[in-house]
């Protein structure tokens, strides 16, 4: 009854026209009749709980019923959450500010917290620094995230007070970005994501992935309009990006034609170790999506994640020549925990 609920929720909730879009998406690449895709895209709604642009992505129209049950879902992702990251340990996550104080001394960068700081140590800061970025706390995907030129400036008493009122109390100073991420784009910090599961105290790497901005602004989130192309274990890209917005994949990147298949991500290595050592200083939250910025010195932070993504690591045309989603690697170190 749960799983009936679950259906008929989404579907209220699906966009004709977006699931038409991939529908006829899938119907190019497959050679197969858009109107069965789309009654695919609705069976598979029901019976495995994935929405149509997880269908493009996951390549469910050439997959197998086997192959299908091989992905993990957004329901799998979101019950791994609640088991693995208990909500009362979320809150430093969750908090962008309190994450920053945390793990300082992995964000290789200053930063305050507006609610500590008051105007004056706003005004301070913002002086020290010629470019900073203000950042809701409990923000994401992009959103609520402004970049100020300190120069200029005009009112740091109003604009103090602005950025309160819209909770924007994380002011943090401008990550240089390696001249190397600079050339996939240049308008926004190009991060690394990389997924930790901890186990038994052991911290494993779960996938890696980079994410690139459109050149349209100065985030990288997929919801935002960037993209991601996924990295093999030396750091190398080794497929092409995918961007949601426009479902389309990207050999180059569009706006600074970089090429981005064997693209090296420079300190990858020290990013891996990097987030191995976070992870142990999570206090109890085991499962997290860490956005890690390569600069001119080495790997930073930008935040963590208690609900890292489970959609990214599966897409279709990033995956082994077997087409397996991700789910038996989870298996693999959680066991029978894995299911609750």
């Amino acid at each position: 009854m749960q799983k009936l609920k679950t259906f008929l929720r989404r579907l209220s909730k699906m966009s004709f026209k977006r699931m038409k879009m991939y529908a006829e998406k899938a119907a190019a690449r497959s050679g197969r009749p858009a109107l069965l895709i789309m009654l695919d895209m609705v069976w598979c709604s029901f019976v495995y709980g994935v929405g149509y642009l997880d269908y493009l992505t996951f390549g469910f129209v050439w997959q197998s019923a086997k192959k299908r049950r091989s992905f993990m879902t957004m329901n799998d992702n979101l019950s791994l959450v609640r088991r693995l990251n208990p909500a009362e340990k979320r809150e430093v996550f969750e908090d962008k500010a309190l994450f920053a104080r945390r793990f300082a001394d992995f964000m290789g960068r200053g930063f305050t917290d507006l609610r500590e700081s008051g105007e004056r140590g706003f005004r301070a800061f913002c002086q020290k620094h010629p470019v900073v970025f203000a950042k809701e706390t409990h923000g994401f995907g992009g959103h609520g995230v402004l970049r100020l030129r300190s120069e200029k400036i005009e009112d740091f008493s109003a604009l103090y007070k602005e950025l309160c009122a819209k909770e924007m109390f994380l002011i943090e100073q401008e990550a240089a970005q390696h001249i190397d991420m600079n050339r996939l784009n240049q308008s926004s910090v190009n991060t690394v994501r990389i997924v930790t599961l901890e186990k038994d105290g052991e911290v494993y790497i779960m996938y890696a992935l980079i994410r690139m901005g459109s050149g349209e602004g100065y985030v990288d989130n997929i919801s935002s309009g960037g993209m991601y192309a996924p990295l093999d274990s030396e750091g190398k890209i080794s497929a092409e990006a995918f961007c949601d917005r426009t479902g389309e994949y990207y050999s180059e990147h569009p706006a600074t034609h970089t090429a981005l298949i064997g693209f090296q991500v420079p300190y990858f290595k020290e990013a891996l170790e990097l987030v191995k050592r976070a992870a142990k200083l999570a206090e109890g939250v085991r499962y997290i999506g860490w956005d890690v910025a390569v600069c001119k010195d080495g790997p930073v932070f930008i935040e963590g994640n208690t609900i890292p993504s489970y959609d990214m690591c599966q897409n279709y045309r990033h995956l082994g020549p077997d087409k397996t989603g991700v789910k038996p690697k989870f298996v693999a170190v959680l066991g029978s925990e894995f299911y609750g």
